[in-house]
């Protein structure tokens, strides 16, 4: 019987180490290479996504990247019920048996499941997720392959829902691949016209087929497809790979995707709007074209071989970079590379790894679980310090960060985690006083969580606005112990930011330093592509020496700090001359990017949605400016 895959995955990591360990023996009884086994373990790891990114909502919900994704792209708050789940399902359904809802009744797939499911997106159809108003259209996304057992009960369910609430206010998009064969050039439209037959013999007709493929199809493919498939030409939409993830909504709206929508759902949009709604997201495609300066930031993490492991983290990064129009080149740089340990072992991975953060013009250590790596992200935070070299740590970060620091400035040579030893004599980072060891599901600290802001100078502060309180989402099981806090003040570790309690120590600075701060929360969660987080967009600007600057002109970039060249000119802010590497217009072009930080005074403008409608509950007509508890540049506040 052949081994399952999980087995193998162990195994085969089990076996590379076995063979780095012991070369002779490997060279003598094995007829592959390490080679072979490295691309088969890459391979498995991939197809299960070991250590994926856990995405956070506010109500502390851990739900998959997709949801991270709508909140991002429309600037909206979604909930722990905009996640359905087969399991969420089934103990719903159990859940109302054992309460004797059915009496007495068998309980099958339909129609209880199938009920439960229809129950359940009309009931979170109706939560607002922006504001207080009701929102008018929702989009459900339904996962997986049609075809796949696991996803037959929603698509039943869906078949059922077409019905209860009418042709005219259900419209199904289906999303299919158009594969283009190397050898022979010609897209393939077989595979679209199959799961379109599978769908239809389900009991759902599509009335839009959106074409994914790596390049454009032609006329005569859409036809083809239309042909086959029972659609309109027009119904027919081609996403074909573009340079930037922020040319899609353009090109979906080129293909007359919101006309389609608005007619087939009777949304009766007001069209002479939409120019103007989609204006800053075209300047954001626009930047993203025109961009040509980088700025290196080095991720120090522990997941560093998966794509997905920091996916939100990126994404934080990108938005502020594209808002102060610097393309950011991220260097992932291994943590366990950095150790002692390394130089003994492997010392050319160890110099290459320490010559990248070197060469690096910020540095950022992200969250994380666990003792490995641990003592590389703290010699990070250690050479960041020295260096003066700009600063950002999340959750882990922030825990690494103040260990290194009272080992190396407050002399408790032994400092450390409880986390990674238990019997530390000086134990600077212990568990929560709710967090059950042995335990893992449900115990961290999940969602949004409110911090204060001490009343003492603070950059990070001033980045948010200069407001009290800052609401931010959380994900820790550990946290600094709060007996040793006096002592580093002492020595110049400022913790600028507390919980509602002053118990839990949220956000750090130091002083005499550029850019070296450090969150117990992840900010990358709120973060938005015209409206980037203040930590990250701090680190960008230290990183590219012009924090200072922007804080002194309120918080504001002109024209000229967007620009995309340089010189060596003096720039004069606020009365006072500074000398840097002003950034200049090119040609006689004018600055046409928006800045998504242009004032202290909450005048951030908010993400418009793509089609004027909904993605799980937008409200189409909410075209208002942010509410005003948001922060200057990202997170909500209250003055």
């Amino acid at each position: 019987m052949a081994p399952k895959k999980s087995t193998i995955v162990l195994n085969v990591e089990q076996f590379i180490h076995d063979i780095e360990e012991r070369p002779a023996i490997w060279n003598r009884n094995f007829h592959c290479n390490k080679a072979f086994l490295e691309q088969m373990w890459d391979e498995l790891s991939s197809t299960h996504k070991l250590p994926s990114e856990v995405y956070v909502l506010d109500d502390g919900a851990e739900v998959d990247l997709d949801l991270g994704n709508y909140e991002r792209f429309l600037d909206i708050t979604l909930h722990r019920d905009n996640n359905i789940t087969t399991g969420k399902i089934y103990k719903m359904v159990i859940e109302k048996e054992r309460k004797g809802d059915y009496l007495g009744q068998t309980v099958q797939v339909v129609p209880h499941i199938t009920n439960a499911i229809q129950e359940w997106v009309a009931r979170v159809a109706e939560k607002p997720v922006k504001g207080s108003s009701k929102p008018q259209v929702c989009i459900v996304e339904l996962g997986g392959t049609i075809g796949d057992i696991e996803g037959m009960p929603f698509v039943e369910a869906f078949r059922q829902f077409q019905f209860r609430v009418k042709r005219e206010n259900f419209c199904l998009a289906h999303v299919s691949l158009v594969p283009l064969p190397k050898a022979t050039g010609e897209p393939k439209t077989k595979p679209t016209q199959s799961s379109v037959r599978e769908l239809r013999g389900c009991g759902l007709s599509p009335d839009l087929i959106v074409c994914r493929s790596e390049k454009p199809i032609g006329v005569e493919v859409k036809e083809k497809i239309s042909n086959f498939c029972h659609v309109d030409p027009d119904q027919v939409i081609c996403i074909h790979d573009l340079s930037s993830i922020y040319h899609v909504p353009l090109l979906m709206e080129q293909n007359g995707v919101i006309e389609f929508l608005n007619e087939r759902l009777k949304l009766n949009i007001d069209m002479s709007q939409r120019t103007k709604c989609l204006q800053h997201w075209r300047d954001l495609a626009r930047r993203t074209e025109t961009v040509r300066r980088e700025v290196n930031i080095a991720i120090v993490g522990k997941y560093t071989k998966f794509a997905d492991s920091y996916a939100s983290v990126v994404k934080a990064v990108q938005h502020a970079a594209l808002a102060v129009n610097r393309k950011a080149n991220l260097v992932f740089i291994e943590s366990c590379l950095l150790e002692h340990e390394t130089l003994q072992r492997e010392p050319s991975k160890y110099h290459k790894e320490w010559q990248k953060l070197c060469e690096s013009n910020g540095i950022l250590v992200p969250g994380g679980f666990g003792p490995r790596g641990m003592e590389g992200k703290i010699r990070a935070c250690q050479w960041a310090r020295e260096n003066k070299r700009p600063f950002l740590g999340i959750c882990l970060g922030l825990q690494a960060a103040v260990i290194e620091f009272a080992r190396n400035v407050a002399n408790l040579k032994d400092a450390n985690s409880t986390e990674i030893n238990p019997d530390t004599a000086h134990p600077l980072v212990i568990d929560m006083p709710e967090h059950h060891k042995g335990q893992m599901g449900g115990t961290m600290r999940l969602g949004k969580r409110r911090t204060i802001f001490a009343d003492k100078p603070s950059t990070i502060r001033q980045l948010y606005g200069n407001p009290k309180t800052v609401d931010e989402r959380h994900r820790h099981r550990y946290e600094v112990n709060p007996e040793y806090v006096p002592q580093l003040e002492s020595y110049g570790m400022n913790f600028v930011g507390t919980d509602v309690d002053q118990n839990r120590m949220e956000i750090i600075e130091l002083r005499d330093h550029p850019y070296y701060v450090a969150t117990q929360y992840h900010p990358e969660y709120l973060s938005r592509p015209l409206k980037p987080s203040p930590p990250f967009l701090g680190l960008i600007l230290a990183a590219e020496d012009r924090l200072q600057i922007y804080i002194e002109r309120g918080c504001r970039l002109s024209p000229r700090q967007l620009s995309d060249a340089s010189s060596d000119e003096d720039e004069t802010a606020n009365g006072v001359s500074h000398s840097f590497a002003a950034l200049k217009l090119q040609g006689s072009k004018k600055c046409t990017s928006t800045s998504t930080c242009t004032t202290t005074d909450n005048q951030c403008e908010p993400l418009n949605s793509l089609v004027n409608g909904n993605i799980n509950g937008l409200n189409a007509n909410d075209h208002t400016l942010d509410n005003d508890n948001d922060g200057a540049c990202g997170g909500s506040r209250l003055d």
